[in-house]
């Protein structure tokens, strides 16, 4: 049997229109730049925090360099020290009586109790040229964080312990350092001048009888040179 022979549907050449050839190679779809500027952005902002976060730490450091800086340089510079009493300080000779040995002590056990201070001393010195000026004088050595503060707790002791300190006032320490005051107190002889120094390794303070505060400060200094020892 045989089939019948039908023509193929004629088709319309719009309905199908013809693929142009590309021309040029074949290129792998890239990112635009709107996306590669999306995924860039987060990683700019992060790295611009960290160096903001850097700036700001690095400003920091500076200013504890600055503020902090000169008093780490003192406190390794003082706070080994020792303090003695040598035969001769400030050109003055040590009295070594009982009295005098029982009067200095009385106050170094009651300074160094109060303020903690460690290996401390007490001694009176002799002003050859003038009995009645000699110089009582107490102290030891400590890690002292807060020198002018300690040295304000020793004034306070002193007038607890005898008639007030008044007149307080700031002197200058010399080459040594630190802090130094001076005020006065009366005595049954007066009024008495009353100084002491303090750093971040060593504490003292002596009492001054016939010598003004003036005087006093320098003395005080002089003694200084001949007892503290560092290093």
């Amino acid at each position: 049997m045989t089939l019948p022979h039908t023509d193929p549907p004629a088709t319309d050449p719009d309905e199908f229109p013809l693929i142009e050839p590309l021309s040029g190679p074949l290129e792998p779809a890239g990112p635009t730049d709107d996306t590669r500027a999306a995924v860039l952005r987060p990683h700019h902002a992060h790295a611009r925090r960290w160096r903001i976060a850097a700036i700001v730490a690095g400003a920091a450091a500076v200013a504890l360099a600055i503020g902090y800086g000169p008093t780490a340089w003192h406190t390794l510079r003082e706070k080994d020290a020792t303090v003695t009493t040598p035969a001769q300080a400030g050109g003055l000779t040590l009295d070594q009586s009982e009295q005098a040995r029982g009067t200095a002590d009385y106050l170094r056990t009651a300074l160094a109790a109060e303020l903690g201070l460690e290996h401390p001393v007490g001694a009176v010195y002799a002003d050859a040229s003038a009995p009645s000026r000699s110089v009582i004088f107490v102290g030891g050595t400590a890690f002292l964080r807060a020198p002018e503060k300690d040295l304000d707790e020793a004034f306070r002791l002193l007038s607890d312990q005898s008639s007030a300190v008044s007149g307080i006032r700031s002197m200058s320490p010399g080459q040594l350092g630190g802090v130094m005051k001076c005020g006065t107190t009366t005595s049954p002889d007066g009024d008495m001048a009353i100084c002491g120094w303090a750093d971040h390794g060593s504490l003292a303070i002596a009492m001054f009888p016939g010598r003004s505060v003036d005087d006093s400060a320098t003395l005080l200094r002089n003694i200084r040179r001949d007892v503290l020892h560092r290093g």
